[in-house]
């Protein structure tokens, strides 16, 4: 059985920072075989206890948001879990347990946020960085991901995985660069 402390030991101190944007070999494999089961559970509503404290709330995002994308990178699955993890964190936010966890793994509370395709959650992710979380990149981030949501309404970069059409906008988008691009924009403006 796996608990909240074995997912939180491997994220952040077995995978850490360096390993959460740029994965190393095999660990979209290791996830899948390790965690899958669990997600599984999860997705049908067990561990709801992990909710009920700030470290197993961690987890719990951690499970919901983040390992989905590794194992089902490419899939519509990656992103099948995202509202469970958006009203999960929603929740623990609220109840400030976001400030009980120190940085980086803070960020964990607001990624589903800048998952979202809906411009509030862009928003209040973009809000939380800048207040809560004082990080430039992870803040450049957030606006990156709610720029793309701004001119789009949606994430163009799903649009394969998850069946839908790209519209003639969103393909000059992605044939130009399309996120990195909205990174690089923002880097030379200045911030709002």
């Amino acid at each position: 059985m796996v608990a909240p402390a074995d997912i939180l030991a491997f994220w952040l101190d077995e995978i850490g920072p360096s390993g959460w944007y740029d994965p190393p070999e095999g660990l979209d494999d290791r996830i899948r075989d390790t965690f899958r089961p669990i997600w599984t559970e999860a997705t049908l509503g067990a561990h709801a206890l992990w909710l009920t404290y700030p470290g197993g709330a961690l987890a719990y995002l951690i499970l919901m948001d983040q390992f989905p994308r590794n194992m089902f990178r490419d899939d519509a699955k990656a992103f099948s879990s995202d509202a469970i993890a958006r009203a999960a964190a929603k929740a623990a936010i609220s109840k400030g347990w976001d400030l009980k966890i120190d940085p980086p793994a803070r960020q964990f509370f607001y990624l589903p946020l800048m998952h979202s395709e809906n411009v509030s959650d862009q928003d209040r992710c973009v809000r939380l960085m800048k207040e809560r979380l004082e990080d430039d990149d992870n803040l450049l981030h957030a606006r990156a991901h709610r720029e793309v949501i701004r001119r789009f309404g949606r994430f163009p970069t799903r649009n394969r995985a998850l069946g839908r059409t790209d519209t003639r906008a969103e393909a000059e988008w992605l044939a130009a660069g399309g996120y990195g691009a909205v990174v690089r924009e923002l880097q030379g403006a200045a911030a709002p």
